[in-house]
């Protein structure tokens, strides 16, 4: 077993590689960004080394730096987490160049399964099942069209270097197959710098499952399971878990055993993940479940494999990567019980998932379930990394108890003043259609309207904030209404504010609702509150002119004057948060009467950025 380990990561990941070396007594290096100094993970490792500047590619992106920090403290071995340079098949051999371990898969691995029809044609010769589709090196126009009407519509368009949902169009008709091809071959181009794409048979009831594998360096591969992540949203995981609902012995059996062939196929070594798409219309069967593409590194949903196997993935790969063969045979492999994770982001579903950035005055989170984070409370979410605040990992006896548990841990989730989706995680996993397994890739667009919660607090949220500030009320006049009018109602009216909004409430009821410094959390959702003040001159809008900031974030740029004629539309200000734009339009025709901002500037959600007085008419 290795002595030290450097963490070519941050955040929640680096936490948890951090919190399994330790155990096994393996010194600890964490490497890290000037504006992740304060970070939890740089606390927690036994040394720490900064790397660069906030943006990544000034710092966890920077091959030179992260070896001349592993040869400076003296580690034995690089551990690269997941996203970043995980599956960079460059990075991992300068690493055993440099004569250190590399924690990941073999280089010739990583390059083998990194391109999609390269991997898809190793599956076929491996005999594992693949979509139907075109793999070929003729990239005409002409020639891929073709393929698609052979194929027949819908099929789908995907670049080949592809990952993370870009680089892929879902064509529907003959008709518009050589627009989507143009879109994202443009798409393909910017974010891989390769235009070639191949044709895949579009499953119209797609489920996403993917089995986790593991080899070591004495040739030896199994399998630990599969898992499920069907539930997503533009192609990015939002629960996950293990096992498949649906999945039949016959059929788990057919699916994981092609994954070792593919994890053999490949000489693989450590932790890796085989995607499948199934299509899932009529039920899971083995003739109807293709391979799809491998991630060759441990994923961010592996803890519901490690829930119910009841093994630390982790451990595994720092006992491979240091020549130990695999901790378990495949007969010393089972399942145990049920297990779901969802991702909190930070983010605001209710105004279009824009994400969310700023302190972390209350992060709160229920008992009973494993929380993995990055963050913790005094902290703060940047908009410089991925906007993920944690993971909420339940594990029940049976999947309707793994469902109730995780619903109420997002309910029971307390964060602010940024914004997540705890509210929408917890409708998602209460949903009678995900309480009952019927879930496939299309489940949150379909009952968009039933999982995003309403930007108006509703009427649980109004009675509970008007019971919070009734006793400070008690025996006001001018606020306690009760007995105005001979026949009036005698339950109170109250006048409260919530979001900086008025409203007059006439049922207070508590409820299930928690209060924490003038917040009010219910259902996964967070409110400001008190009583209305008496200068309040309403919230501002659209209405009245006001142009509101929608997230925190940068002003990226302003691109109006005070004094100047605007157009209903015309763009005013742009906004950026997360690597998002945000552009801010006129709401009608008028004069720009207040500019309050200028460019650089950082905005928390809410700010009056500038206001529009009407033209005359």
């Amino acid at each position: 077993m290795m002595n030290s380990l450097l963490i070519a990561n941050r955040g929640e990941i680096a936490r948890r590689i951090i919190r399994t070396a330790q155990r096994l007594g393996i010194r600890t290096i964490a490497v890290h960004s000037d504006v992740d100094a304060g970070m939890p993970f740089v606390r927690e490792a036994d040394e720490a080394v900064c790397i660069g500047t906030a943006a990544a590619t000034d710092s966890y992106l920077r091959q030179d730096r992260l070896l001349e920090a592993a040869w400076a403290t003296g580690a034995e071995a690089i551990h690269p987490g997941y996203g970043f340079l995980s599956e960079n098949a460059t990075f991992a051999e300068a690493v055993i160049a440099a004569g250190l371990i590399w924690v990941g898969a073999p280089p010739a691995s990583i390059r083998a399964m990194g391109l999609k029809d390269a991997a898809k044609e190793r599956m076929i010769a491996a005999g594992v099942p693949v979509t139907p589709g075109y793999l070929g090196a003729d990239q005409s126009p002409e020639r891929l069209q073709a393929e698609a009407d052979t194929i027949a519509y819908p099929v789908l368009i995907k670049a080949v270097a592809g990952g993370g949902g870009k680089g892929m169009r879902k064509v529907d008709a003959a008709a518009d197959f050589a627009t989507m091809l143009e879109s994202c071959q443009r798409e393909a181009a910017a974010s891989f710098g390769n235009t070639q794409v191949l044709i895949e048979k579009y499953i119209l009831s797609p489920r996403h499952i993917e089995v986790q594998v593991f080899g070591d360096m004495h040739g030896q591969a199994v399998h630990l399971f599969e898992r499920d992540c069907s539930l997503q949203r533009r192609h990015q995981k939002v629960i996950e878990e293990a096992p498949a609902p649906g999945m039949d012995a016959a059929t788990r059996a057919a699916i994981c055993d092609a994954a070792v062939r593919a994890a053999k196929a490949v000489d693989y070594v450590g932790a890796g993940t085989i995607e499948f798409i199934a299509d899932g219309s009529d039920g899971l069967s083995a003739d109807r479940i293709w391979f799809m593409e491998m991630n060759t590194r441990l994923q961010v949903e592996h803890p519901v494999t490690e829930a119910i196997t009841g093994q630390d993935l982790v451990e595994w790969q720092l006992r491979v990567a240091s020549g130990e063969p695999l901790p378990k045979r495949q007969d010393e492999l089972s399942i145990d019980g049920w297990a779901m994770e969802a991702r909190l982001y930070a983010e605001n579903p209710s105004n279009g998932f824009l994400p969310s950035t700023g302190p972390l005055d209350r992060l709160h989170f229920p008992t009973g379930l494993r929380i993995d984070s990055g963050v913790e409370e005094g902290g703060e979410v940047t908009p410089y990394y991925d906007p993920m605040i944690a993971k909420l990992i339940v594990h029940g006896t049976s999947r309707h108890h793994a469902t109730a548990k995780l619903a109420a841990a997002a309910r029971g989730t307390q964060v602010w003043p940024v914004r997540t989706n705890a509210a929408f995680l917890a409708r998602a996993a209460a949903h009678p259609d995900f309480v009952a397994g019927r879930v496939d890739t299309g489940f949150i667009e379909r009952h968009a309207d039933a999982l995003i919660p309403a930007a108006e607090p509703s009427a649980a949220v109004l009675a509970a904030a008007a019971a919070a500030i009734l006793p400070a009320m008690a025996g006001d006049p001018w606020t306690d209404l009760r007995g105005f009018r001979a026949n009036a109602d005698p339950s109170p009216q109250v006048e409260v504010e919530v979001s900086g909004k008025p409203y007059l409430v006439r049922d207070a009821a508590a409820g299930d609702a928690m209060i924490a410094n003038d917040v009010l959390f219910l259902d996964g959702e967070a409110w400001s509150f008190g009583p209305r003040r008496a200068d309040h001159a309403g919230g501002g809008g659209e209405g009245d002119g006001a142009i509101l900031s929608p997230m925190p974030g940068r002003v990226l740029a302003v691109l109006v004057a005070a004094g100047q004629t605007v157009a209903k539309g015309e763009r005013m200000l742009v906004l950026e948060a997360m690597k998002m734009e945000q552009a801010l339009l006129a709401p009608f025709d008028g004069v720009v009467a207040e500019l309050k901002v200028s460019e650089g500037a950082q905005v928390p959600e809410g700010t009056l950025l500038a206001r529009i007085a009407r033209g005359e008419s």
